[in-house]
């Protein structure tokens, strides 16, 4: 299967060290006695960066393992051990990367919360995805907001991509299904579907998000080739109960995470993978177009344990 964003991303190094505040001389304190002080004080660490319970459990259980069966020994021994595992929860599986259709045209459908840039999210992908040499159709499933799909209008205009819209107040699975037509007579490589955002509490909206879903898998086999989420990185473990309520209404296959270069938890992104299994696969960072890149788990623990 063709992958897209296969470039490894510039710049992830300097941009984790700032956002995954877990800083070494933490870890020099567990290394230098193991007791219950001193793992309360990683596992707080670990808290605080957002990497969420699961994965804290996980880490500072394995952290008093290896040092109490002098398995690791001093900073630099716990250190290559965190990071072994940290690399381990976000390789779990084979799906770090964006897919794409063998024939016809690769489906992304697109859905989040209100507020979290998801539109610009969407503005950005399409962006990379014409400046790697593919045509790009944007649809706006979003009928009941003018403002919003003026703003997707004019995003798509700029870069150079197609755009559907329907009517105010219309079926939003219907706008869905005549972009696919669309692109499949036109010949466009691949459709960003961009649906409204909507609160996860809003069963309404939510069940209207499953229709979407169900009528693109009728209309194109094996579509969506991938249904991503944007969330809000700043959000902290709001985002996690968010995955939790949308992966009930559609197959989540990824997470963009925007607002990366605002926030000081990066952790989230192993939270999510331990959580749900749900890999983080691209980050915004920055406003401009450009800043989006491919999510770089060897840049992260590089960052985080180097």
């Amino acid at each position: 299967m063709a992958r897209l964003f296969r470039k490894k991303p510039e710049r992830t190094r300097g941009l984790w060290k700032r956002v995954v505040d877990l800083a070494l001389t933490d870890l020099r304190v567990v290394a230098s006695g193991i007791d219950s002080e001193s793992l309360e004080t990683l596992e707080e660490r670990l808290l605080a960066a957002d990497f969420g319970v699961p994965a804290t459990l996980r880490l500072t259980d394995r952290a008093e393992e290896v040092l109490r069966r002098g398995k690791a020994r001093g900073l630099e021994g716990l250190s290559d051990v965190l990071r072994s595992e940290v690399a381990e929860i976000l390789r779990a599986g084979d799906d770090a990367e964006l897919g794409a259709a063998d024939i016809g045209p690769t489906v992304y459908l697109m859905v989040g919360v209100n507020g979290v840039g998801k539109t610009t999210s969407v503005a950005k992908l399409a962006h990379h995805l014409i400046a790697e040499g593919q045509t790009v159709m944007v649809a706006a499933a979003d009928t009941f907001r003018a403002g919003a799909v003026a703003q997707l209008e004019m995003w798509a205009d700029r870069i150079g991509a197609e755009f559907i819209r329907g009517q105010q107040g219309g079926d939003p699975a219907a706008v869905a299904f005549d972009a696919l037509d669309a692109a499949e007579s036109r010949g466009v490589d691949v459709v960003l579907v961009d649906t409204a955002g909507r609160l996860h509490t809003n069963r309404g909206l939510m069940e209207e998000l499953t229709k979407i879903d169900r009528v693109v898998r009728r209309r194109i086999e094996g579509a969506p080739h991938e249904t991503l989420m944007v969330l809000d990185a700043t959000v902290g473990q709001n985002a996690v109960r968010q995955v939790e309520a949308f992966s009930q209404a559609v197959d989540l296959t990824g997470i963009i995470l925007s607002k990366m270069d605002s926030t000081a938890r990066g952790g989230i992104v192993v939270a999510l993978r331990e959580e749900y299994g749900i890999p983080v696969k691209l980050i915004g960072t920055g406003e401009g177009l450009q800043d989006l890149e491919s999510f770089d788990i060897d840049g992260f623990v590089d960052a985080v344990f180097g």
